[in-house]
């Protein structure tokens, strides 16, 4: 019998709490909404991790957490999720946690992050000898904006030649990876935290969105805007894709991890990048079916979840066919 040896992942940043309150009614800011509240261990780097282990690639993660009861909780996800933990754990403090509220739409209309630990410890963690040992075994390596931009510097340090993938998280926190573009293999981000990065307004084109990201530093990147066309770029080839429609949306959180999941295992066991982009596309829609935003799904789920997705359009292709 032969042994399949599956490529390695080392990931850091965030794995914690996330909350969820979503209104059963239609949401009414500022006023009190019936509703279900929901709980589950998260985090951008970890869920994007529990999907890549699904898709075929083994993984490791350093995280910080707190020894409280939430610290226990996460501790125990990442062993059920298969992912060697080399996370820290600071007795005396709380884990950190997310706290969304969603419309009856799965929606999210208001977020709170309690992430002042990442901040504190996280770069601490990065100059352990063992994690130098663990990135020199590791076949890419995969962040949050989670770190500050210094840890940020010093994990592309570690990295070398290695591919480096990255989540930005948001709009306040995506400038954060800045001083890395130019090592990114690619960056996963929403249309929110594009416009944050180039300032273009939300009906920029994606050639612009495209050109204002290379003329950043990006060397790849792709650019999600809900149900409308997503960009994905990796150096000079730059495409379009549109999600199919999804019936029956659950809740949003998690699908932006998902696709960066799915994208980077794909990369990891040789799939060409539009390929690759397609496969993080069908994760990202069995996320968006489900109150999880790390569900677990069969390779039957998956392949028929691919078939829905189309094919990548390139820009210049797609720019040629809108010319008068």
């Amino acid at each position: 019998m032969t042994s399949t040896i599956k490529p390695l992942l080392f990931a850091v940043g965030g794995a914690h709490l996330d909350r969820r309150g979503q209104s059963s009614v239609p949401f009414v800011p500022g006023a009190s909404n019936p509703g279900i509240m929901r709980e589950e261990p998260g985090g951008g780097v970890f869920n994007a991790l529990r999907l890549a282990v699904q898709r075929g690639v083994s993984a490791e993660i350093l995280s910080v957490r707190g020894g409280d009861r939430i610290g226990d909780m996460i501790g125990a996800a990442i062993q059920t999720a298969g992912i060697k933990d080399g996370s820290a754990v600071y007795m005396d403090r709380a884990t950190p946690s997310y706290t969304a509220i969603l419309d009856e739409h799965g929606d999210v209309v208001a977020g709170i992050a309690d992430m002042e630990l990442y901040e504190l410890a996280l770069p601490r963690q990065l100059l352990r000898r063992k994690v130098r040992d663990s990135i020199a075994l590791a076949d890419a390596v995969f962040c949050d904006a989670n770190l500050p931009p210094d840890a940020l510097q010093r994990l592309a340090g570690l990295a070398g030649d290695r591919p480096l993938f990255a989540l930005a998280i948001s709009p306040a926190k995506v400038s954060r990876l800045a001083p890395v573009f130019g090592s990114l293999t690619c960056l996963f981000m929403n249309r929110r935290e594009a416009r944050a990065l180039t300032g273009l307004g939300s009906d920029a084109a994606l050639s612009d969105i495209y050109a204002a990201l290379r003329a950043k530093g990006l060397c790849g990147a792709i650019v999600s805007n809900g149900g409308d066309a997503a960009l994905a770029f990796s150096g000079g080839d730059a495409f379009s894709i549109v999600p199919p429609a999804v019936n029956g949306i659950a809740d949003v959180t998690g699908a932006g991890d998902a696709l960066a999941g799915g994208t980077i295992a794909a990369l990891m066991r040789g799939t060409a990048f539009p390929e690759a982009v397609r496969e993080g596309m069908a994760a990202s829609m069995l996320t968006l079916q489900t109150h999880s935003a790390s569900p677990r799904f069969s390779s039957h789920q998956f392949e028929s979840a691919l078939a829905c997705i189309p094919a990548v359009v390139s820009l210049s292709a797609e720019r040629k066919r809108k010319r008068p």
